[in-house]
């Protein structure tokens, strides 16, 4: 693939070393460094390429001839990434998204900016996603529905159709929110939970969670040593 555009990645993380894979091998963006703030810098080097200070990235990238791509997750309700994200748009850096071309979306669905849409996602016709959103692998979103801005959406999440999914919020591993059903902003939904009534801004719905039994697999299954 003929890379035209320069890449900064934002964040020497996993979610960072994931980006790079995927903008480096399956994008338009050839990927030139990593930066991070000052305070958080651990290191120099990742995949060969230098780590600088975000606070100085204009001494190395020039704004007008790099893109940005802020590989954060959902720190503080996904606040940290949205912060970098605004931070560097108005130091004149454009944002970067990587959109996977094993992904389906439908033509006529409306994408914003600084996305990452993992491989796996069904994106039916009349979705609305906003801003400075993560969409991991294996989710349906479906028809009218709407992502707002500054969301993280785990994997193999079921979103029915007509529903809003409001800013800064988080959908966990495996919930599933029924037709026409809102979710509030800065919501977390945890894995497994069933949404089925609309939810009020600043809710936590946490799912459940596994209790070991009391008696061991081996001897539930009657293995002998």
């Amino acid at each position: 693939m003929h890379k035209s555009k320069n890449l900064v990645i934002i964040g020497d993380s996993a979610f960072a070393e994931i980006a790079y894979e995927y903008f480096q091998h399956d994008s338009e963006y050839s990927v030139v460094g990593f930066a991070v703030e000052k305070d958080f810098l651990t290191k120099d080097k990742l995949f060969g390429l230098d780590i600088i200070p975000l606070e100085d990235i204009e001494r190395f990238f020039a704004p007008d001839k790099t893109y940005f791509y802020a590989a954060l997750v959902y720190t503080q309700l996904n606040r940290l990434r949205t912060r970098i994200y605004l931070d560097l748009k108005v130091r004149g850096y454009s944002p970067a998204s990587y959109i996977s071309k094993r992904a389906f979306i439908w033509p006529n669905v409306e994408l914003g900016e600084h996305l990452f849409i993992f491989e796996d996602n069904t994106i039916q016709p009349f979705t609305k996603i906003g801003d400075n959103n993560v969409i991991w692998s294996g989710n349906h979103i479906g028809h009218h529905s709407v992502i707002q801005n500054n969301c993280f959406i785990a994997s193999h999440a079921v979103i029915s159709g007509f529903c809003t999914i409001g800013n800064n919020s988080f959908i966990g591993v495996n919930a599933t929110i029924s037709n026409n059903v809102d979710v509030g902003i800065n919501n977390w939904i945890g894995l497994n939970v069933t949404l089925v009534k609309s939810t009020h801004e600043n809710e936590l719905h946490k799912g459940p969670r596994s209790k070991a039994e009391e008696i061991s697999s081996l001897k539930f299954f009657k293995v002998v040593e």
